[in-house]
């Protein structure tokens, strides 16, 4: 039996792992859980769940958790609480929101643990960072973002009969050989889109959305933060940056294609011409509970797919005039460095200005291109320059959303 840690617990992701873990009790034991602020969820889930160890990372509300959980479990409190539960179990599973979930990232790698990695923002705002933790013993990512699992399981049709059952797969990241090294057979990647709630809207259409407007999605069911990023293409763009810190493709063999449907989950295009894909219904449990359980499989059917019924799969290209995002995260990942941090950072604070109704939808783009035309990239040599760059981005993003908070 595996044991899990679920950081994020609370959250979309970790809800959904708990329903896995529920569905698979002689497979998995999850022994920790944590979340940023929410008691109530939190202690819901220790009563269920019985875990050795709660987190909550606001020190403030430890006594009022403490008071909920079952007798036995201990409570850890304080900003370095959630990163504390990532370094004991066979798995952790890293469903935090936003940059926020970079120390636990790097916790559970430098641990030499096994982690199921929801929080794209810690991979791409601290690469390289990250790909040194994660060349400790033991130390993998098995992405769950359901894009990237899917590529992850592409992959593997690839290298079948070239790979040990038990292997790392697919190979560590960029830091060990050149792409064409590690996957000779691969010509691309490509990731799917659903094209979010704005699909086929023009700019001027956009100009007054509302925030239930783009959180609409049709398809998926998020949190607001990725909900967003989906309308705006950001979230696709960030999964650019993920796919070639994971994989080590180079950007241009990284390409993204709108499927509305949300069935093909993502594909890779073979040297021979020959195209793999992974096809589901749009469910979150199928890659958490393919990370969990990897390199094995579930006997639970999450997203199976009624054939009878499935019509029709489309494809278009994404409208990268209306979509800017996109192809901001683009410059950003060539640009390397502390740019991804940057771009995280600046995106990160126009969602929440748009959230909170203090700028347009259309401003989003604005307030990230403006910040990162700023941006004095380097190389970062540790944790603490990641967390510069993302302090200053933050800075500079924050003064472009005044501005034009002023302005309107």
């Amino acid at each position: 039996m595996k044991t899990v840690s679920l950081v994020g617990s609370t959250g979309s992701i970790g809800r959904q792992a708990v329903e896995v873990i529920a569905a698979n009790p002689d497979r998995f034991r999850a022994v920790a859980l944590g979340a940023a602020r929410s008691v109530e969820a939190l202690a819901e889930q220790a009563s269920a769940l019985c875990p050795a160890q709660v987190a909550i990372a606001d020190a403030a509300l430890a006594h009022e958790l403490a008071a909920r959980v079952p007798a036995g479990t201990e409570v850890l409190s304080g900003p370095d609480a959630l990163a504390a539960i990532a370094r004991g179990a066979d798995v952790v599973v890293n469903g935090v929101v936003g940059f926020a979930g970079l120390p636990v990232t790097l916790a559970a790698l430098e641990a030499g643990r096994r982690l199921a990695l929801a929080n794209k923002e810690s991979l791409i705002a601290g690469g390289p960072v990250v790909q040194r933790a994660r060349a400790t013993a033991g130390a993998e990512i098995i992405p769950v973002d359901s894009e990237h699992c899917a590529v992850h399981q592409c992959l593997q049709g690839l290298s079948a009969g070239k790979m040990r059952p038990g292997d790392e797969s697919p190979p560590p990241g960029p830091r060990t050989a050149a792409p064409e090294d590690r996957w000779p057979s691969v010509r691309r990647i490509i990731l799917t889109a659903s094209g979010g709630p704005f699909r086929g809207r023009g700019l001027a259409e956009l100009a007054d959305v509302t925030v239930d407007d783009a959180l609409a999605h049709p398809t998926w069911r998020m949190g607001p933060k990725i909900t967003i990023d989906s309308s705006t293409l950001m979230n696709k763009g960030l999964e650019v940056i993920e796919a070639h810190q994971l994989f080590g493709i180079d950007y241009d063999r990284i390409d993204v294609v709108v499927h509305p449907q949300s069935v093909v989950h993502s594909m890779v295009e073979a040297t021979d011409g020959a195209t793999l894909a992974q096809l589901s219904q749009p469910d979150m449990r199928l890659p958490i509970g393919y990370a969990l359980a990897y390199p094995d499989r579930l006997d639970t059917a999450f997203g199976a797919i009624d054939w009878a019924v499935l019509s029709r799969l489309e494809f278009e290209p994404p409208d990268r005039v209306v979509f800017r995002c996109l192809d901001l995260a683009y410059q950003a990942g060539r640009a390397g460095g502390t740019a991804p941090a940057c771009l995280n950072a600046a995106n990160e604070v126009a969602v929440d200005a748009f959230l909170g109704g203090r700028i347009r939808w259309t401003a989003i783009a604005e307030v990230i291109e403006d910040t990162l035309s700023r941006v004095d990239v380097i190389e970062p040599d540790g944790v603490e320059a990641v967390l510069e760059a993302d302090r200053w981005a933050r800075q500079q993003a924050a003064g472009e959303v005044e501005r034009r908070v002023r302005v309107a």
